[in-house]
């Protein structure tokens, strides 16, 4: 299904690619070359789903791997909690974030968190946090089965991977963290036509499926 989004000026088209259920361990760039290039145009350039990255990169923790502590059942206390999208309202996958940034930056996160919210400035925890936890996903029981019962965690040299698929497939490459809430733009290849802030803009209404839907690829280009 193609769609059309403009911004500033610009009309993009967004081709969703559909493919199979990725397995944990899949070669990326076999599949890319099997579904996406039969259906590339002059112009076009690539958005990949991250949590299709990590799959393929067996990047991931099953939840039988994770016990939430105290800190992260309180942290999940104070996160916002959406109506559309699990967040990081469950406390296994705070957890997850809790081993990968350090209790000590994850206390120290929430405090400064909180105090800012006070007054008005948003988004510091996760400034704080770092180590890229904002990205985690999973844990989700909306999801599809197997995913359901995994963390899945930011992709492995996500740059390098763009600029390989780039190199070897001669397709500019984004890798994107998209959801209900929020779109954000993980890496870029070096021949991607357009700069992160517009590629952010026009796939900011999530087009990928990355459930049933299975297309976690989306073609775009910029046709005016």
């Amino acid at each position: 299904m193609n769609q059309i989004r403009e911004i500033n000026g610009s009309t993009y088209e967004r081709k969703a690619v559909k493919t199979r259920l990725f397995n944990f361990g899949d070669d990326i760039l076999k599949a890319i070359e099997e579904y996406v290039l039969p259906e590339t145009q002059e112009g076009n350039w690539l958005a990949i789903s991250e949590k299709v990255v990590s799959v393929c990169q067996n990047n991931v923790r099953h939840i039988d791997s994770v016990k939430a502590g105290f800190l992260a059942k309180t942290i999940v206390k104070f996160v916002k909690k959406y109506p559309d999208d699990i967040g990081f309202s469950r406390a296994e996958k705070m957890q997850v974030a809790v081993e990968m940034a350090g209790k000590g930056r994850m206390v120290l996160a929430i405090i400064l968190g909180v105090i800012c919210k006070l007054v008005g400035i948003k988004g510091v925890f996760w400034m704080v946090a770092g180590n890229r936890v904002s990205e985690i996903d999973g844990f989700n029981p909306d999801a599809m089965w197997p995913y359901t019962e995994y963390a899945i965690l930011p992709p492995l040299n996500p740059e390098k991977l763009c600029n390989e698929i780039e190199e070897k497939l001669k397709l500019p490459t984004v890798i994107i963290d998209g959801n209900n809430i929020n779109v954000k733009i993980i890496s870029m290849s070096k021949g991607a036509p357009i700069n992160d802030k517009d590629a952010r803009l026009s796939l900011l209404d999530n087009p990928m499926g990355q459930d049933d839907e299975m297309t976690p690829f989306i073609l775009v280009r910029k046709i005016k």
